[in-house]
């Protein structure tokens, strides 16, 4: 399957399509806005950072969680690298419940923790594809900002659960460059996450 023509589909809005269990990969520009946008609701996006400068820089999840104290971003939360740089901030969240705890889905999760689904490359595949011709390779790829994935955790035993997204048709949550990006994007594959259904996502950067 080719990963790489999903960004040129366009919805009616003007908005870029992102077929669902498939992904994408785009550069950004500082100071550009990039839009993640549910159209039909209860579908996740793994979201992925890396610099342009230099692709060894990406998004992490264990500093972002630390430097803001809690493990729900949403406005006004920054998302830094392994470098501890702000590589996007938050400026807008329809939703307020995401997650930046669990992988992006892999053919590994399909095999571990769904006995009765066919297999699939999950959102993980679908970024190393995506990120293949920026050289980032399948190893480098860290923990992916799941917008709009629910995932409570019970505060006595860290228990967690993964719950069908908050999200209705349309809400979006809204991120500012900080620095030169390649976004790694994907309409997520896993059926637990998306409340047993697969929806495209839509985005815009502006």
């Amino acid at each position: 399957m080719d990963h790489g023509h999903h960004h040129h589909d366009h919805a009616e809005n003007g908005a870029h399509v992102i077929a669902p269990r498939s992904g994408t990969a785009f550069e950004m520009r500082a100071g550009q806005m990039l839009t993640v946008i549910d159209p039909d609701g209860g579908q996740v996006a793994d979201l992925l950072a890396i610099s342009k400068a230099d692709i060894r820089e990406m998004l992490s999840s264990g500093r972002t969680l630390d430097y803001a104290e809690r493990i729900y971003i949403t406005v006004g939360d920054k998302l830094y690298s392994n470098r501890s740089n702000v590589m996007l901030e938050i400026v807008e969240d329809d939703v307020g419940r995401h997650d930046f705890l669990l992988t992006p889905c892999s053919e590994a999760t399909f095999r571990i923790c769904y006995d009765n689904e066919p297999p699939h490359q999950g959102c993980f595949g679908n970024l190393a594809a995506a990120l293949k011709p920026y050289g980032v390779e399948e190893d480098a790829i860290p923990i992916a900002f799941n917008c709009f994935m629910n995932v409570p955790v019970d505060g006595e035993t860290g228990k967690f659960k993964v719950l069908p997204p908050l999200s209705k048709a349309g809400d979006r949550i809204v991120f500012r460059a900080e620095m030169d990006l390649i976004i790694g994007l994907t309409a997520c594959s896993a059926p637990a996450s998306n409340g047993g259904t697969f929806k495209p996502i839509h985005y815009e950067v502006a």
